[in-house]
């Protein structure tokens, strides 16, 4: 990458200290308690958490036979949720009129060069069959523990037969870009700081409609200073058949250290940036909530503008501040999440395996709606 320390810190839009303390009294952003009757297990025996759907390339959400399909992570149940990220594959599932249906594991064991599958976004090509997913390996097959993160993709064959989903003929996962140490710190601690892991992470597909560029989001941190939390919003563009980084879309020097699951939709000419990130990861004194968070611009290039003046979109209510994570908007304005610690009634999170396994969702939360206008972006009523 040609750019040079200089250029990585003026090109990205900061998102300041400013903004993001101001969400912590934008109650209008506080989504409803999940109670009990929200808790519907998708895969009985299992915890599900962060999803993607199957979108074609302009971001509209793939529809065969009446339903939506989707990847989530996912784990046999543990003793403990918290270890289920040392233990991710990708699960294939559909929702429809009645519900979810479940259609089992994506890949084969061994098939990825990770030790875990992270998340990812999955792209229906414009011949309709030929699915690309791209997808995070953490660790390495077969290697010792670690946080290593690296950016893959893979096609294969996408076809629904009589309700069924057919996924046929991956190809051998290829490294889609990597880390260069310069804009982009490289990801591979081995041991997790009280603070949180580097990240590289989430590839997000996005098709500029603009010049039909495409492009690939993911979470990093910055790799030009060591000022933490420093988390940034990365971005990759095509360039024939090869990915080519670029310099960050978005900072958060100094406010936050992990800005998740980057994905852009479009509406009515605005480019809207989303991502998830927990309160734990803002820096001391902003208390913002753990919610989503996004900026609008009206292209690529920027400027970026946080949305709603703070970023904020939607957070868990102070009443649950744990409730749910990783939100995802689809082409359609819709919203997905999973359910995390809910149930607490003001509690802190649960100290002991026993007290988080009683507590924890792990299957999708309820969906809502965006209202979009302009640099407003409201929970739809």
């Amino acid at each position: 990458m040609a750019s040079g320390p200089n250029d990585m810190v003026t090109s990205a839009a900061h998102w300041s200290p400013d903004a993001a303390r101001a969400a912590s009294n934008q109650s209008a952003a506080a989504l409803p308690v999940i109670g009990a009757a929200d808790i519907r297990p998708i895969v009985p025996g299992h915890d599900l958490w962060d999803m993607w759907q199957i979108a074609r390339t302009d971001g509209s959400t793939v529809i065969v036979g009446g339903r939506s399909w989707w990847f989530f992570l996912a784990t046999p149940q543990l003793d403990d949720p918290e270890a289920r990220h040392d233990r991710a594959r990708m699960r294939l599932t559909s929702h429809g009129a009645d519900g979810w249906r479940d259609h089992g594991w994506v890949f084969a064991p061994g098939f990825t060069p990770g030790s875990r599958e992270w998340s990812g976004s999955a792209v229906l090509e414009d011949d309709g069959v030929t699915l690309t997913m791209y997808f995070t390996a953490a660790g390495r097959l077969d290697g010792p523990p670690s946080f290593e993160q690296r950016l893959f993709e893979t096609r294969a064959r996408f076809a629904v037969t009589d309700g069924k989903p057919i996924l046929e003929g991956w190809t051998t996962p290829v490294e889609s870009v990597a880390a260069d140490g310069h804009g982009y710190a490289v990801a591979a601690e081995v041991e997790a700081p009280a603070h949180g892991i580097k990240g590289f992470r989430d590839p997000g597909y996005f098709r500029d409609p603009a010049d039909g560029s495409e492009y690939l989001l993911f979470v990093g941190n910055a790799g030009w200073t060591d000022t933490w939390p420093n988390g940034v919003i990365g971005a990759a563009r095509r360039d024939g058949d090869d990915w080519t980084l670029r310099p960050p879309m978005v900072d958060a020097l100094g406010v936050n250290n992990e800005l998740e699951r980057p994905h852009i939709v479009m509406r009515d000419g605005h480019y809207y940036l989303f991502w998830s990130t927990q309160a734990r990861r803002f820096a001391g004194g902003i208390g913002a909530p753990t919610g989503l968070y996004g900026m609008v611009a009206e292209n690529m290039t920027g400027p970026w503008r946080p949305i709603n003046g703070t970023g904020l979109v939607a957070g868990n209510p102070p009443a649950e501040p744990y409730q749910a994570y990783c939100w995802w908007v689809t082409g359609e304005g819709e919203v997905i999440s999973f359910v995390d610690y809910w149930g607490l009634d003001g509690a802190g999170l649960p100290a002991d395996p026993a007290g988080r396994r009683a507590r924890f969702g792990g299957t999708a939360a309820p969906w809502f709606r965006l209202a979009f206008e302009g640099d407003r972006v409201t929970i739809a009523t």
